[in-house]
């Protein structure tokens, strides 16, 4: 997301902000509270699309990074060894689920990016985080991803549905007024979300 940055994933205890970070960091800290005994509600959130995701806190910390280092985190198969018993390094990185495709360019497409630092798989990569930070930093994407946060966490809160409305009328200051009285940690999840949701001012 352009403008302020936020983490990628989100924990909260109630209105409480309990962790920011990748999903394992975001894992652990809510496997730590569940220990410790919580009243209110965990609920952690993935800051690209606002959405809610379960998180699986089974197991110590170490088996908690090893199912998340693996694809959906499914455990990871063990590699086959070769014909004759002999012992060889396994091809890709399988740990951070990278999957062959076929990809279909002209001639000229394949010569610039095998050019690139890093080959053509490399900049395909980058070209395609790239895009993809393009569409999840658009005013409208960021509307939709924090309305998705809002809806779960301030759907009880006063001024909500004027919130909502002035949010996708492009209503900057009408919407820092309305959630200014809404529990501190979710008021400022809500600003970070929204840096680059409104119209710039002119001057």
């Amino acid at each position: 997301m352009s403008g302020t940055e936020i983490r990628h994933f989100t924990a909260f205890e109630g209105f409480t902000r309990l962790a920011a970070g990748s999903l394992a960091e975001v894992t652990l800290a809510v496997k730590a509270a569940e220990e410790q005994g919580v009243e209110a509600p965990l609920l952690v959130f993935d800051n690209a699309s606002g959405r809610v995701v379960d998180v699986d806190t089974r197991g110590d910390a170490e088996d908690i990074i090893a199912r998340l280092a693996t694809p959906s985190g499914a455990p990871e198969k063990p590699a086959e060894k070769p014909a004759g018993g002999g012992s060889r390094r396994p091809r890709g990185r399988p740990k951070l689920g990278v999957v062959a495709g076929e990809v279909t360019l002209l001639p000229r497409h394949w010569d610039w990016l095998r050019s690139q630092p890093g080959g053509a798989s490399a900049s395909l990569r980058k070209l395609v985080e790239a895009a993809r930070r393009s569409d999840l930093a658009s005013p409208r994407q960021e509307r939709e991803t924090a309305y998705g946060f809002m809806s779960v966490m301030a759907g009880d809160l006063p001024g909500f549905e004027e919130a909502t409305r002035a949010l996708f009328a492009g209503d900057r200051d009408r919407f820092a007024d309305l959630i200014s009285d809404w529990p501190q940690d979710v008021r400022d999840h809500c600003r970070k979300m929204t840096a680059t949701a409104f119209p710039q001012k002119d001057g």
